[in-house]
């Protein structure tokens, strides 16, 4: 099947249909890319730009933006499905590129809604390699970032953390709160160029894991956002507005990203458990164990976002929904290493191996918003409500 669109020349393009087949080969071909450099880029916590290179040739990191402005139109389902099959090559890359993905499809969702800007900034990143980060995991719900407000618009000032693909982003998206932290304020989102006057990237990520992410601080010195790239407001302290949509589209993809490493820590796990010349039974209830719990926790993912559709409404119903699923996914997720690092026993304890560096990556998971522990406290709170 094919469709037939315009290009930004009003010349007729043919497209074929983008199918799952399609993204997984695509991402596969990323991560085998990746995977050679991932070792190095742990030790040295320096950033996957071979996966980036990669990702720029193919067209992966604009699969998401609509056809017509040069992308292919990815579905959040496929991606969740490339998310996973990149991760388990490339935790970093997969986590990576799930913060440029996700904010692809907050474009999209602006888009059909008729934001002015959306346009653009999709077509940038199909045609100019434009990489979108984000400063979400620092601010959240209440910025420590000011905005002072001068003629034509306002001054950000501020330091945020946790800015994944810091050194190769062109604009971040972030947020700052106008008047005196509290229930009175507002909280200003805009996208910032990274090349802006004022703004600059401290090296600061030496982690645990997760360390090719390269999730640097970006501190903001009266940096000047004109008022009309304010993309939306939110009242302060609360989880509303350009954040909730931006929250509901993150949660799928970073869900996945995390249930990749897994998938990658199972497989070296049944590579070792095939080289052996009797594999005990507990290492084949493990092997099966894992599978199960891998399946159990794509399932999740992919039925939230069959539940949420397309085009998901922004509100916290959807919100429970996607943040349920990322839950279950990255606590599973963590169980599957652990467990895949008992059945490889003393070759996966080496740092030459896979498996130690799929189980410091994959102890991220629970820190993204909402954590564990957070999403299940607003799902009862929201049942002790109805």
């Amino acid at each position: 099947m094919t469709t037939t669109d315009t290009n930004r020349d009003g010349a007729a393009t043919t497209a074929r249909t983008l199918t799952d087949e399609d993204v997984l080969a695509l991402a596969t071909r990323v991560g085998r890319k990746a995977a050679p450099h991932d070792r190095a880029h742990d030790v040295d916590a320096t950033f996957v730009t071979e996966a980036y290179d990669a990702m720029h040739e193919s067209g992966y990191l604009s699969l998401p933006v609509p056809v017509e402005l040069g992308g292919r139109g990815a579905t959040i389902r496929q991606m969740v499905l490339a998310q996973q099959e990149l991760g388990s090559w490339s935790g970093a890359a997969g986590l990576a590129s799930t913060m440029h993905l996700y904010l692809t499809f907050v474009q999209c969702w602006r888009l059909r809604r008729g934001a002015p800007d959306a346009e653009g900034v999709l077509s940038k990143v199909a045609h100019d390699r434009l990489v979108m980060a984000t400063s979400g995991g620092s601010d959240w719900i209440a910025p420590t970032t000011v905005a002072t407000e001068v003629e034509g618009g306002y001054l950000f000032d501020g330091r945020k953390v946790f800015c994944t693909q810091a050194p190769v982003a062109d604009v971040i998206s972030t947020c700052a709160v106008l008047g005196e932290p509290g229930p009175d304020a507002v909280v200003l989102h805009a996208g910032v160029p990274m090349s802006a006057e004022g703004v600059s990237v401290v090296a600061t990520w030496d982690t645990l894991g997760m360390r090719g992410t390269a999730s640097h601080d970006v501190v903001m010195e009266r940096v000047f956002v004109p008022a009309g790239k304010i993309v939306g407001t939110r009242p302060y302290g609360s989880l509303s507005g350009p954040l909730l949509v931006a929250a509901i589209h993150f949660a799928p993809l970073a869900g996945a990203a995390y249930l990749g490493v897994a998938k990658g820590a199972f497989r070296e796990a049944v590579r070792l458990t095939q080289g052996r010349h009797e594999p005990s039974a507990a290492a084949v209830r493990q092997i099966g164990d894992m599978r199960t719990r891998l399946r159990v926790a794509e399932w999740a993912l992919l039925s939230a976002v069959a539940e949420i559709g397309t085009d998901p409404a922004p509100d916290h119903a959807v919100l429970e929904t996607v943040m349920t699923a990322k839950r279950h996914a990255v606590v599973e997720a963590r169980t599957v290493v652990d467990i895949a690092l008992e059945v490889a026993g003393g070759p996966g304890f080496f740092r030459s191996s896979p498996l130690e560096r799929a189980y410091r990556d994959v102890r991220g998971g629970p820190f993204h918003p909402l954590t564990p522990e957070a999403t299940i406290e607003m799902v009862g709170r929201r049942v002790l409500a109805d």
